[in-house]
């Protein structure tokens, strides 16, 4: 199962008391949504919301056997349209926000969408999957058709754009070679690929020579950056005077807006920056899980006006 990261940082952060409501806008497997709840009970909401369908129906089925099952309200959807959910929800005097961001263990492990170098599946990387083994998606653009179907300029630019690639050119150069002859549908077809275009010296680094490309690929299908910068904005509009928003990245893309977007709000504002640096994970946590390694808390609140 996927171990939430900075878990006791988050609470101590957001504070959560009997009574209040919260929103985990990326809830997964329910880590950090579950130590909110036991917070904020008897009488404190939990509002879930999460993109894929068929990880949202397992937690579910954990909750519905929970005592706080009249506590939580979960969501099938995107915290890009974290305005419309409250709404449609009537959730209102929201005393907090947790967005943990990028994927989870469980995409990687069970998903079967090609979102790691690891294994060779299909080439798709949507998050968004509806519940009960369906097939269908509630996104059309996949991996498979941005390598297949973009052009090299449109290709190098997502490389550099949302992996930092410094070889972009040349990946993006051998997919358009290699797709002529057959349409590149598996994710070891792609690493393939990225293999023969990068430096000798750039596939024995200790970070894998493919985590870039499949990270810019990942970033662009599912729109991450732009669905990030969209949902910090509404979460700023939509809590109360007082109340905090916690975010957790994982790259430095990510990390970058979310300090932006708040060093803007406090210029204008809306909100005040409580933690100066990103909070990092200690050395036990690093030990237990090193997906918390690179994890990065930022935090902040909201001003009355």
């Amino acid at each position: 199962m996927h171990t939430p990261v900075l878990i006791k940082e988050v609470i101590e952060y957001l504070s959560p008391k009997p009574g209040r409501n919260f929103i985990d806008a990326t809830t997964d497997g329910g880590g950090h949504a579950l130590a909110i709840i036991e917070k904020i009970v008897p009488n404190g909401k939990l509002l879930g919301i999460e993109w894929d369908g068929r990880l949202l129906e397992q937690l579910g089925a954990k909750i519905s056997e929970s005592e706080f099952r009249e506590n939580v309200i979960l969501i099938n959807d995107s915290y890009a349209n974290l305005k419309n959910i409250i709404r449609e929800n009537n959730f209102t005097d929201v005393d907090g926000i947790i967005f943990d961001l990028g994927m989870s263990s469980w995409h990687i492990d069970e998903a079967g969408r090609g979102f790691t170098f690891q294994r060779d599946e299909i080439l798709d990387m949507r998050f968004a999957a509806q519940p009960s083994g369906s097939d269908s998606r509630t996104q059309d653009l996949t991996a498979q058709e941005i390598v297949n179907e973009f052009s090299y300029d449109e290709l190098s630019e997502i490389l550099k754009k949302y992996g930092e690639e410094r070889f972009a050119g040349s990946i993006a150069k051998n997919i358009i070679t290699t797709r002529k002859e057959k349409p590149i549908r598996m994710t070891f077809e792609l690493v393939e690929i990225i293999k023969r275009s990068v430096p000798f010296w750039y596939r024995r680094r200790r970070i894998h020579f493919a985590t870039r490309t499949f990270q810019a690929l990942r970033l662009a299908v599912n729109h991450e950056l732009e669905n990030l910068e969209a949902g910090i904005e509404q979460a700023a509009e939509i809590l109360r005077p007082g109340g905090r928003v916690a975010v957790i990245s994982f790259h430095s893309l990510e990390d970058r807006i979310v300090k932006n977007l708040f060093r803007s709000k406090a210029k204008t504002g809306e909100l005040e920056i409580i933690t100066k640096k990103p909070v990092v994970a200690s050395l036990a946590e690093v030990t237990e899980n090193p997906r918390a390694r690179s994890a990065k808390l930022r935090v902040a609140a909201k001003l009355s006006k």
